[in-house]
């Protein structure tokens, strides 16, 4: 912005990569292999940050998401697909009352209140089919009146994304488990798709998603 001359007002980190990625450690760690840049078919967005402090609560990620992608169309024209691996920020607060009203779910989820309990493989796989089930519920039936409770969901849902997958254990950091019990979800962007996506969401209140992410919240 002229106002703020060599001051970003927000930024996008982006990988490219080969296929849509389902966890952000291999993104984000220095010592992971790197692909070669020709040769991969996704850019993934992971990170959305806005600068400056007085600018807060004021979104450009729609403009930004939109302008990237041109970008990256002219400079890759190998790129087929265009996704976000984003966090699933509300979910674990919902599950946590979830639990609190339903005795079943919380007996059967009960090792989530170990501070690892992603390292031990029975107790986690035993739970993984049921916190898969309730996260996608949670992304594509939970409401705030007419709107997804999830913000991020309202953020991409409201750009003219699609809700394409869910991630298991795809942030098992900290704040990744204390968020959303490690999950993550994909969003797609498709050009041809943004505008009616985008008008499903704002006037007929549609969840734009995925049939596999759809069947998987039936199924809860």
């Amino acid at each position: 912005h002229p106002a703020l001359p060599d001051e970003p007002l927000i930024f996008i980190e982006v990988a490219l990569t080969d296929g849509v990625s389902n966890a952000i450690g291999p993104l984000i760690d220095p010592e992971s292999e790197q692909t070669d840049p020709a040769l991969a078919d996704c850019a993934i967005f992971y990170s959305i940050t806005n600068c400056q402090e007085g600018l807060r609560g004021i979104s450009f990620g729609n403009l930004l998401i939109k302008q990237v992608v041109h970008e990256l169309e002219r400079e890759f024209p190998q790129l087929r697909t265009f996704a976000t691996l984003s966090p699933v920020r509300g979910f674990r607060a919902w599950l946590t009352e979830v639990m609190r009203r339903n005795d079943a779910i919380a007996a059967e989820l009960a090792s989530l209140q170990e501070a690892r309990w992603f390292d031990q493989a029975e107790a986690a796989a035993r739970m993984q089919p049921s916190l898969m089930r309730l996260c996608a519920w949670y992304l594509t039936m939970a409401k705030r009146e007419d709107e997804p409770l999830d913000p991020v969901a309202r953020f991409h849902l409201g750009n003219g994304a699609r809700m394409h997958r869910l991630n298991w254990l795809a942030d098992t950091s900290k704040r990744g488990l204390q968020l959303a019990a490690g999950m993550m979800v994909n969003y797609v962007y498709r050009l041809s798709e943004v505008e009616s996506n985008h008008e499903a969401f704002v006037h007929e209140h549609e969840i734009v998603a995925s049939h596999a992410l759809k069947k998987l919240a039936r199924d809860c």
